[in-house]
């Protein structure tokens, strides 16, 4: 079964749950007296931190979990399909320090059939703090070495690249660990980042501006500069700081129980079709385009594929097609996350009609070629992953 939500029981947390609570309701009671115009489209996307040796497991278990993902994906995507017959894709991000035993160029052989695409995911400072100069080569020498795949989307001829980061301590956001970088996001705005999908989490380092689409302050002179930002607006372009696309966080009842749900699909005991309706009420979307909701998700796939390549998916994808694909009341778009922040661009530049004609509005689709002969990271990149974050 799927786990979405998180028992309020941890004190350290209770800080986080109340600002949810405080945040969330008045979205809630507004959302439920907005009058929407019809149809509502749904913009789904599921983004995957795929770490295939989590866990310090074995290189066959390693190389046994990527080839589970190419074995089951693709007759799980074949068996749905949105309102223009596109399959559901997963946005793979993959971490370098896993760029090894084929793992990258399998993945490869997967988003060339069509199945989805992969994206930059990083660890970094966990042995020690990591410093800027380290982060931006480490950076740079990833999208040389992921980029002789053809990953990564091109606008005006340069690489763009969506971004996840490990341990969810964006921006230095978690007291010094995990990261050790405070200049972090204007790093990734500067080396060609188009977008974070880190968030949301439960600690410390959520931002306090919860479901929203917004652009983060790159350095504020400290630690999480995105904690509050400039949401995004239609017919209103910024460009200022870094886009950070969220997931749905907000509170339900369970009984007498107060739970927090989050984007999150893992192990538990839960009803898919109750949760789905959740994060579409969650109703994440641009200001004054409250017709086009973003339900982003994640999952860490190569651990919970019994979840994600097995039937609680297959229940997830199959209410969001009864329910909430009927061409009246609502249409459903499967999306990548470069696809999900161009259909993004498009609502605020202003732009009408099927979010699904904005899929390449801005950034171009990856041209994969899984026939580089190349199997594991350079010498050069393990050398600058590893000066901060332990093996």
């Amino acid at each position: 079964m799927i786990r979405f939500f998180h028992k309020v029981s941890d004190l350290d947390l209770m800080k986080l749950y109340l600002t949810t609570l405080i945040r969330w309701t008045p979205q809630h009671v507004f959302n439920i007296f907005r009058k929407t115009a019809k149809p509502v489209h749904i913009l789904f996307c599921m983004v995957d931190h795929f770490e295939p040796g989590t866990g310090g497991v074995t290189e066959e278990v390693e190389k046994e979990r990527v080839q589970g993902l190419i074995d089951k994906y693709p007759d799980l995507a074949r068996n749905h399909r949105d309102s223009t017959d596109n399959c559901p894709k997963r946005t793979w991000f993959f971490p370098p320090h896993y760029h090894r035993l084929g793992n990258l160029k399998n993945l490869v052989s997967l988003c060339e059939k069509g199945f989805g695409e992969i994206e930059l995911h990083l660890h970094h400072g966990k042995a020690r703090p990591d410093s800027p100069e380290n982060l931006e080569k480490t950076i740079k020498q990833c999208l040389r070495e992921y980029g002789i795949f053809g990953i990564f989307g091109t606008e005006n001829g340069r690489k763009r690249y969506g971004f996840i980061h490990g341990d969810w301590a964006l921006g230095n956001s978690r007291r010094g660990k995990f990261c050790g970088v405070d200049e972090e996001l204007e790093i990734l705005h500067k080396t060609g980042c188009f977008a974070d999908f880190t968030f949301p989490c439960l600690n410390e380092a959520n931002p306090a501006l919860i479901n929203s689409i917004y652009y983060a302050p790159e350095n504020l002179g400290g630690p999480k500069s995105y904690n509050k930002g400039l949401q995004v607006k239609t017919n209103h372009p910024l460009n200022k700081g870094l886009m950070l696309i969220q997931g749905p966080m907000r509170w339900y009842f369970d009984g007498l129980k107060v739970r927090i749900l989050t984007d999150g699909v893992c192990n538990c005991d839960i009803n898919a079709a109750k949760i789905v309706d959740f994060w579409v009420g969650t109703s994440i979307h641009v200001r004054g385009k409250p017709e086009w909701v973003i339900v982003k998700t994640h999952t860490h796939g190569a651990v919970e594929d019994d979840v994600v390549l097995g039937e609680p998916f297959h229940n997830i994808l199959n209410h969001l097609e009864r329910k909430y694909n009927d061409g009246t009341n609502y249409i459903l778009h499967y999306l990548t996350a470069r696809e999900l922040y161009n259909v993004i661009k498009a609502a605020e530049a202003g732009k009408e009609g099927d979010p699904g004609q904005y899929r390449d509005y801005l950034i171009k689709p990856p041209s994969y070629n899984s026939s580089v002969d190349c199997d594991e990271a350079s010498h050069i990149l393990n050398r600058l992953i590893y000066k901060t974050y332990e093996r």
